[in-house]
């Protein structure tokens, strides 16, 4: 249990450094990838909305804090995002590789517009509708297209730090 922890806070505290210093610097059209989106919906995907819940506020709440952000939209947006996509996962039944790629912009763009619509209500977002809209797409473009890197290492991650099962006669 305390080696999924720590390999949880490790795999936040990485994606949280690698987005505000490496990717701040990588912008699509203007737009830097949203990694806690994508670590919290790779790690509900592959553990279940409980799992993606708590990544979710952990992630979200040290991002918060990190980034200077009002404390907890980010927070409540990314837990209701990793309990979301765990739930929509346990649902859906294809196989197919691509799979983890739509969760990933489906949910980055939820993601991306509930907090839009939540800092907009609070006073803290000044940006014009066609600015939100454009950010919501490409931030939802640019998780799916990183997908294929980070799904597969997150998952090997994820699934070695799971206990070892021991069966007794």
């Amino acid at each position: 249990m305390t080696r999924r922890v720590l390999v949880t806070i490790v795999v936040i505290v990485t994606a949280l450094l690698l987005q505000s210093t490496v990717f701040a610097q990588l912008k699509l059209l203007g737009v830097r990838p949203e990694l806690m989106y994508l670590i919290t919906i790779v790690i509900a995907i592959i553990e279940g909305p409980n799992e993606g819940a708590v990544t979710g506020f952990a992630a979200g709440l040290a991002q918060d804090f990190l980034l200077n952000q009002p404390k907890g939209i980010t927070a409540l947006t990314l837990t209701l995002v990793g309990y979301a996509a765990g739930l929509a996962r346990q649902y859906i039944v294809s196989p197919s590789p691509l799979l983890p790629m739509i969760l990933v912009g489906v949910g980055t763009a939820a993601g991306v517009t509930f907090y839009q619509v939540v800092a907009f209500l609070l006073g803290q977002l000044q940006e014009t509708f066609t600015f939100a809209i454009r950010v919501t797409l490409l931030s939802a473009l640019y998780g799916a297209i990183l997908t294929p890197i980070v799904y597969p290492l997150l998952r090997r991650v994820i699934e070695g730090s799971r206990p070892t099962r021991v069966v007794r006669f």
